[in-house]
């Protein structure tokens, strides 16, 4: 694959730009959540987000997909709901006595698939090859699913009464665990002012499936130095071995390949044609807080994922690149 030109990078961070303009047009605050949602559609990955309910993570997917002109589909997760429900289901005709296929609400661009942890194990294991394969499978047949294909969930870290914890093989699917969090009063005030009038402002589509896709190939064009893909790979190895008892398991290869995908598309919201080490330690709490497991002795501790994962930025040299 040739290198990404300067030109090509600048003129696909203006595009960008341009979309976070016009979602800021609706959407208050929430910077951490709208940048991290450009670079998952342009890094192929997925996004669970963690907030308490009303903070706008609905309304943000569905004003990127008019931004992005692309398709929307909204799923809410109920304990009743079934794979079918998600991934379509094979219909009898007693007319001709055949089988047609009718396909579920996954084939679509964009998924916001609402408290996700309501929904039961076999529920969540429907999701697993649409994420990882971009496709899914009914009876017999294979259906290749719509391109970009992005699952944003959601889950409410208040409630715990009739929820299922994602497994294990669900988290490790999403490239970002994000953490969202009550906007600003000054903020809080802007909303008020906003959604008091009769109607949103109109959003212009900026881009679309063809540009999105080009960019998507841009991205994987950037240039990663071989010093970093060790530096992620140094990351991922101590959170397996970590100095201390906390982490039980640590990152599947799975977090390697997401922490580089993501800083390439972090380097081009950026201008950049190179991923620099600030990429890649702007993105380690996202993409890895999901996927390391706590020990009991660090439950007991009362530790979290974020601040094992600061000790171990703070353990891991950061090459220094002599150039790009």
């Amino acid at each position: 694959m040739s290198r990404l030109s300067e030109k090509e990078a600048q003129d696909s961070q203006a595009l960008l730009e341009r979309v976070l303009y016009e979602l800021k047009k609706v959407i208050v605050g929430q910077e951490h959540l709208l940048e991290r949602l450009i670079i998952a559609v342009i890094a192929g990955g997925h996004v669970l987000v963690e907030g308490a309910p009303g903070l706008a993570k609905t309304l943000t997917l569905k004003c990127l997909s008019q931004v992005t002109a692309l398709a929307f589909k909204r799923i809410q997760f109920t304990p009743d709901l079934l794979p079918s429900d998600l991934i379509g289901t094979r219909i009898y005709n007693p007319s001709n006595g055949l089988f047609s296929t009718e396909v579920g609400p996954l084939f679509t661009n964009f998924v916001l698939a609402d408290e996700i942890n309501r929904a039961p194990a076999k529920v969540q294991s429907a999701l697993l090859e649409a994420m990882q394969e971009h496709q899914v499978t009914i009876g017999k047949e294979t259906f290749l699913l719509n391109a970009p294909f992005l699952v944003m969930a959601t889950q409410n870290p208040i409630e715990s009464e009739g929820t299922f914890n994602l497994p294990e093989a669900q988290l490790d699917r999403f490239l970002f665990k994000l953490l969202i969090h009550y906007p600003s009063p000054e903020e809080e005030l802007v909303i008020i002012q906003r959604m008091s009038g009769e109607t949103l402002p109109e959003l212009e589509p900026i881009l679309d499936q063809e540009r999105i896709l080009e960019v998507m190939r841009q991205t994987l064009a950037v240039y990663l130095d071989p010093k970093l893909m060790q530096y992620i790979v140094d990351l991922i190895e101590a959170t397996r071995n970590p100095d201390h008892k906390g982490i039980q398991y640590g990152s599947s290869p799975r977090g390697s390949l997401a922490l580089a995908n993501a800083s390439k598309a972090m380097a081009l919201v950026n201008g950049r044609t190179y991923v620099t080490p600030q990429d890649v330690e702007k993105l380690i709490h996202d993409c890895l807080r999901h996927r390391i497991i706590l020990s009991y002795e660090g439950l007991a501790n009362g530790l979290c994922a974020d601040q094992l994962l600061d000790e171990i930025k703070a353990s891991v040299p950061v090459p220094v690149l002599t150039g790009t």
